[in-house]
């Protein structure tokens, strides 16, 4: 199940990105996932509580936004929802796009971050770190 690697690197970029002062945890994070970029959305939203446990993002809530999937057409430049299954043949002219406007996004849109300090559970100390 590739969405967990998605939802493994979604939590690593969010650590790793900077964080507006005083945040100490994550509350929520945006996902632009486009229709044809081969997600399940539950599969992936299952994933993401699982791989946040005991990271700064524990408990945030995953919004995941679907981007539908448009093509333009060449020859005659108009547009159109591709769909599942994709359509990519224009259906006014009936060519074949080479080009597809939005559909194969992932990506991180916004996090939300809070000022709150993470649960001592989440991160507990050993003896040689204190």
């Amino acid at each position: 199940m590739h969405e967990m690697s998605i939802a493994l690197a979604v939590i690593d970029q969010v650590e790793s990105a900077e964080r507006p002062a005083g945040a100490t945890a994550v509350t929520g994070v945006r996902l632009l996932v486009g229709e044809l970029a081969g997600v399940v959305p539950d599969a992936l939203a299952f994933s993401f509580e699982l791989a946040c446990a005991g990271t700064a993002l524990e408990g945030a809530e995953l919004d995941t936004e679907i981007v539908p999937a448009r093509a333009r057409c060449g020859p005659c430049a108009g547009t159109w929802a591709v769909g599942m299954p994709p359509q990519l043949s224009c259906p006014v002219c009936g060519a074949a796009t080479d080009e597809l406007l939005s559909g194969r996004e992932l990506q991180i849109a916004a996090v939300c971050w809070n000022d709150a300090p993470v649960p001592a559970s989440a991160h507990p100390l050993t003896h040689q770190e204190r």
